[in-house]
């Protein structure tokens, strides 16, 4: 079986290519109080390989709710969908940002059951992304 643990060298490739913010929600490392984590995308409980194209930077939060999980409900007609995979997908063509860029709004099915099941728009995340827009700092250039 390979070696199935995360290298320091996977490990900066992977914060390095996604220049700092958490490949989700986008929050930025910097600003976090918490580590981000490098997750497996397609988790390794269901046969993911410890490979970059399956690795993702995620924030404490987006981590902890996708867990193992690799599809959700689309909330409008409840069908399982396929969440976002960061490698193969484009954020920009299933998110956006509402006016004042506090809310991450899930444009396609992908989109919204990504928002709802790691929980985009948790209540802390919105008020830091506020203040930071505020100051500038928010969205990520």
């Amino acid at each position: 079986m390979p070696d199935q643990r995360v290298t320091n060298q996977l490990r900066q490739q992977v914060g390095e290519r996604a220049k700092g913010c958490c490949e989700y929600c986008l929050s930025q490392v910097r600003f976090s109080p918490q580590a981000f984590s490098v997750e497996h995308i397609h988790p390794r409980s269901l046969g993911g390989v410890t490979h970059l194209d399956n690795l993702a930077l995620s924030c404490a939060g987006c981590n902890g709710h996708k867990y193992n999980k690799t599809q959700a409900p689309d909330p409008i007609n409840n069908e399982m969908v396929s969440l976002f995979h960061p490698r193969q997908q484009i954020w920009t063509e299933h998110f956006s940002w509402n006016e004042h860029y506090t809310l991450i709004i899930g444009l396609t099915p992908t989109g919204r059951a990504t928002v709802e099941a790691l929980q985009l728009n948790r209540s802390a995340l919105q008020n830091l992304r506020a203040v930071l827009y505020l100051v500038g700092q928010h969205p990520s250039q």
